[in-house]
């Protein structure tokens, strides 16, 4: 619990002090450390201050001071007793205290591209997604593990340059470690850029934390053949390093025992140290901290140095946390003459002096710690995008290789998903012959197996796709994608930071949405979430793949490049009038780091790949399932019809019939009892639950090809997209003795006919209404899960309920349009 928790005359055992730099030190000093007693003598009238008993003296805090003291009291212990009536003893107390005392939170922080999430996957043994290129880690990730008794609570927050304010990440991180106050900052530092990364570093130190730099990537630095002496560079700024490789795990180890060792302030060289800015700069920062300093409510958790800094850099999130101090018009009004006086003198903006300072210093530190080696080559890096990159070659490059993952999606993919296939097929055919006549086995062969069955044999097509996706991202070649696309971008009013969440929506549209928060500029950022649901995410691909096998075989791979090439289409019209007419704000410029290229793990692209097979297998046994259940259940009650005829009664006749009858009679027979059952079957789907929904929304589905049946499955698919296969499994019944099978449904939608109206008898799925039926699909209500998406990042239901609108009335034009025009001709 914390020390303000505490009531008067209770004790506790100090387990953990927080807070920042200057106030930090004053506690302590003051006898509040790990392990020491502390007493609750009174509560001042108001409540606040409260006066305590330490080491025999009385002091008094804050209650805001002293809710930044943890510690073990006997309100701790009971509960861990059960029914314990004795006394619990200061020893007890200390024990829990000291163990207490053991936990570590700990915040990774770095630049993107720096091997930030790397270090946390090894060090945590998690599954995060790795990329090389910016943005990927779009929100903080949390992982406890265990190591030499501590236990360490390691959070891995997004990429960031710097900790101002020009994104939401940068933001969020900065946010982060003033609300949450970890313990230990570990700074991963790309080695190959220290001058670059080391500008975070110099933040950090602002900040007056506890911080451990991880010079990651060490093997990258020293084949380049340089020599740094991170030791010293680690004394003069009172911060230790310690070399990591993240991909490999190396040096993982060291640097949990340097978390521990500066966590225990057994550091020999750790230590604050003030960034010299200059005597013009430093009389600035010290004219407004002796106001900030004024205020406890501000300085026991923030810097001074640091919130004087942020005033001369004109942050406005900074001021706003100041708004509520007592003085704050004396310390706005005293920066505004610091700002001036500065930008006076310097003839430049206080922003670029304090970035410049900065800068300086980083140089100055570095001529004395880093030299370059005498090794010249050309890097592998420029070598490639030369070609890559190339105004004549770039875009060949670029499209030939989203043909190959889409080609590759159905070719590589056949042969297991034909495996799958069987495995399915085979199990269907035991359960059948082995389960009783009923509705069970009617659910569990049509229900379970022919909905779940039916998606699950997409699996290795998904994880082709994502293993290409995975492939772009984690060599560096996405962000050229981007590179290169930037002036097509431009031209719809994005850049190209804006392209790689629509590349990623290939493979997902949530996480691409989440994604936009690399785009600084708001209005780009709606925009790129917009459009993003027109890039076919992996849920549409195995409707995709039916519905192009079926009616499309002699195509596929270039058929599914054309569907996916509409969908870009799409989003740059779209784009292109939302710009005009909803987003008139003229574009933020484009800058984006262009990483090395890097030869992605095994372990990593397989650890993405199995992530992702996952996500879709637990869908199977989730939403999926249940969704197949349900639609079995609408399709096959209510039992109790009206029939227009007495069936039973003439199959069982003719059933009868047929044992009397010659053979060359019986086949004759056998095929009007199968036209009885299939009469009856029609007619019973007809009469359904399924069918009353699908029928009421049929005469809007009409001009577009579409019949009840194909409706259906358009709704359930705004829960998943991958629903619409199984629903057209449980619909098109694929029989009892091939339950789940691709080929059987197939069969089926290319047999299918109307069954009532004036089209009845004729084929329902033409290759027009297939390919009507796939716009619809690329381009309507995107899935419930990226909804709640645009709803948490644009934070309000006006743009999820926009794109839910927007999408599908296009989606209605368009088939309308497809269906009607090609009517026509053929």
């Amino acid at each position: 619990m914390l020390l303000s928790e505490l009531n008067t005359n209770e004790f506790g055992i100090i387990s953990k002090v927080k807070g920042s730099g200057a106030f930090r030190r004053r506690i302590t000093e003051m006898g509040f450390v790990k392990g020491k007693k502390v007493i609750v003598v009174k509560n001042a009238p108001l409540k606040d201050p409260i006066q305590y008993n330490i080491l025999g003296y009385e002091i008094s805090l804050r209650r805001n001071e002293a809710a930044l003291i943890e510690v073990v009291s006997k309100h701790d212990e009971l509960p861990k007793l059960n029914g314990f009536t004795g006394t619990i003893t200061e020893e007890h107390l200390r024990t829990s205290a000291t163990e207490k005392g053991k936990e570590i939170n700990v915040v990774f922080v770095g630049n993107p591209n720096a091997g930030k999430t790397s270090l946390f996957n090894f060090a945590s043994n998690s599954k995060e997604h790795v990329g090389n290129y910016t943005g990927v880690t779009v929100s903080s990730k949390t992982a406890t593990i265990k190591h030499n008794g501590y236990t360490f609570n390691i959070t891995d927050l997004p990429g960031t340059y710097s900790l101002s304010v020009y994104s939401p990440e940068e933001l969020f991180v900065r946010d982060f470690i003033i609300d949450e106050i970890p313990d230990i900052v570990v700074n991963v530092v790309d080695t190959s850029n220290l001058e670059r990364n080391l500008y975070l570093t110099t933040q950090l130190i602002d900040m007056d934390i506890k911080v451990v730099v991880a010079l990651n990537m060490f093997d990258e630095f020293q084949k380049k053949g340089d020599t740094f002496d991170y030791i010293s560079l680690g004394k003069m700024l009172g911060i230790p390093f310690v070399p990591t490789v993240g991909s490999k795990g190396r040096g993982i180890n060291e640097l949990l025992d340097k978390i521990i060792s500066i966590y225990d302030d057994k550091e020999p060289y750790q230590r604050h140290v003030s960034i010299n800015y200059g005597d013009d700069v430093e009389k600035s920062i010290q004219k407004i901290r002796t106001e900030i300093k004024e205020n406890n409510k501000i300085t026991y958790k923030l810097s001074s140095r640091f919130l004087a800094l942020k005033l001369l850099e004109k942050d406005h999130h900074i001021k706003d946390k100041l708004l509520n101090l007592p003085n704050y018009k004396v310390i706005r009004e005293d920066s505004k003459k610091e700002i001036e006086k500065l930008e006076n003198v310097f003839q430049e903006d206080s922003e670029t002096i304090i970035t410049d300072a900065k800068y300086g210093f980083i140089a100055g530190a570095l001529k004395e710690t880093y030299k370059e080696g005498t090794i010249t080559k050309r890097k592998t890096t420029e070598i490639l995008d030369t070609f890559l990159t190339h105004k004549l070659f770039g875009f060949p490059v670029f499209f030939f290789l989203l043909w190959l993952m889409f080609q590759s999606t159905f070719t590589l993919g056949s042969y297991p998903m034909d495996w799958i296939d069987n495995g399915v097929l085979l199990l269907g055919s035991y359960i059948s012959k082995i389960m009783p006549d009923g509705s069970l086995k009617d659910l569990i062969v049509d229900g379970v197996i022919g909905g779940v069955g039916g998606v699950i044999v997409f699996l290795p097509n998904i994880l082709i796709l994502f293993f290409f996706i995975s492939l772009m991202e984690d060599t560096g070649y996405m962000a050229r994608a981007a590179f290169i696309m930037d002036k097509i971008m431009h031209k719809i009013g994005l850049h190209g930071k804006s392209f790689i969440p629509l590349i990623m929506g290939f493979g997902c549209n949530v996480p691409a949405i989440m994604a936009t928060r690399t785009i600084e500029d708001k209005n780009n950022r709606i925009l790129t979430i917009l459009i993003n649901p027109f890039m076919s995410c992996s849920a549409r691909l195995p409707v995709y793949i039916l519905l192009i096998g079926a009616f499309f075989p002699k195509h596929k791979g270039s058929v599914l490049f054309l569907i996916y090439a509409i969908g870009i289409l799409f989003a740059v019209i779209v784009a292109l009038i939302f710009k005009k007419f909803i987003f008139t704000k003229d574009e933020q410029p484009f800058v984006m780091e262009l990483p090395p290229y890097r030869l992605p793990s095994f372990r990593t692209t397989t650890k993405h790949m199995w992530s992702k097979a996952s996500q879709y297998l637990r869908k199977m046994g989730g939403v999926i399932l249940v969704a197949s259940v349900i639609i079995w259940a609408l399709e096959n009650y209510p039992k109790n019809i009206n029939y227009s005829k007495d069936y039973d009664s003439q199959i069982a006749m003719l059933e009868e019939s047929i044992k009397t009858l010659p053979e060359g009679e019986k086949v004759e027979v056998t095929n009007k009892i199968n036209v009885l059952k299939f009469d009856k079957s029609n007619e019973s789907q007809s009469n359904s639950y399924l069918a009353r929904i699908g029928k009421t929304i049929e005469p809007a589905l009409t001009p577009l090809g579409f019949d009840w049946r194909m409706g259906v499955s358009l709704l359930s698919g705004i829960a998943a997209k991958e629903i619409v296969i199984s629903t057209l499994g449980v619909i098109f019944q694929v029989g009892e003795d091939e339950p789940g099978s691709i080929e059987p449904l197939a069969d089926r939608l290319r047999h299918a006919t109307y069954t009532s109206g004036n089209k009845q008898g004729e084929k329902l799925f033409t290759p027009l209404a297939a390919f009507s039926y796939i716009m619809f699909i690329l381009i309507y209500f995107p899935c419930v899960a990226v909804i709640a998406a645009i709803k948490k990042e644009t934070d309000t239901w006006k743009w999820a309920l926009f794109t839910i609108f927007y999408t599908t009335g296009l989606a209605w034009l368009i088939s309308f349009v497809v269906y009607q025009t090609g009517s026509l001709f053929l």
